[in-house]
């Protein structure tokens, strides 16, 4: 007995196949910096002085250093104050200027003053951290007068690669004014306009 051979089904005709949306056309950084979201999860796009910056997601250490952080400033999250981490703060050097900080203890009412893109006002800002990775650069170089310019009070950094953690305060036009470096072993206590006096383990921003 022969079997015949199943039959290929007719091909779909062209004009029964739903046309695609149009592509959103990319105008601007902000633009591209939505694509990156979209298209590479986990990575976090950045526009500094006009610079489109795309950070790779965080490692391990990183974010267990994170977390640390967040639970050492837990007497922060209430009252006056919040901490929050990865919300978006608009920089006033450039059109399209934002920064992420890792972490950032802001005003209560800082979901009240966005600025535009889910990003807010400096103003809010108490203090911002940022934990070192593959951005190494942007955040002990490029980042501090970004900050400073902003009149973001406090900016600290763990500086994973020197292993090595900075406080940076008193900010001016040009940069901060007030730098303090703390080495493994130490403590440091936050400035109380954060929102208290905390007395924090330089071991929690660094890899362990």
């Amino acid at each position: 007995m022969t079997i015949a051979p199943e039959q290929a089904p007719a091909p779909e005709r062209t004009e029964d196949r739903p046309s695609p949306p149009p592509a959103r056309a990319v105008t601007g950084l902000i633009d591209l910096a939505e694509v990156v979201f979209r298209e590479l999860p986990g990575h976090r796009p950045e526009i500094l002085e006009g610079r489109l910056i795309v950070n790779p997601p965080p490692d391990g250490h990183h974010a267990d250093s994170l977390t640390d952080l967040t639970l050492a400033l837990a007497e922060l999250h209430r009252g006056e104050t919040k901490v929050r981490q990865g919300i978006g703060l608009w920089l006033p050097t450039g059109d399209e200027d934002y920064v992420i900080p890792d972490l950032s203890v802001v005003d209560a009412d800082a979901l009240d003053h966005v600025v535009a893109y889910n990003c807010f006002d400096p103003r809010v800002f108490r203090m911002v951290v940022e934990i070192t990775s593959g951005n190494h650069v942007n955040d002990t170089v490029t980042k501090p007068p970004l900050y400073a310019r902003a009149g973001v009070p406090v900016y600290l950094i763990g500086n994973r690669r020197e292993e090595e953690v900075v406080l940076l305060t008193d900010p001016r036009e040009d940069g901060y004014r007030t730098r303090s470096v703390h080495r493994p072993g130490e403590t440091l206590v936050l400035p109380e306009s954060i929102g208290a006096k905390i007395e924090i383990d330089v071991d929690t921003l660094l890899p362990r």
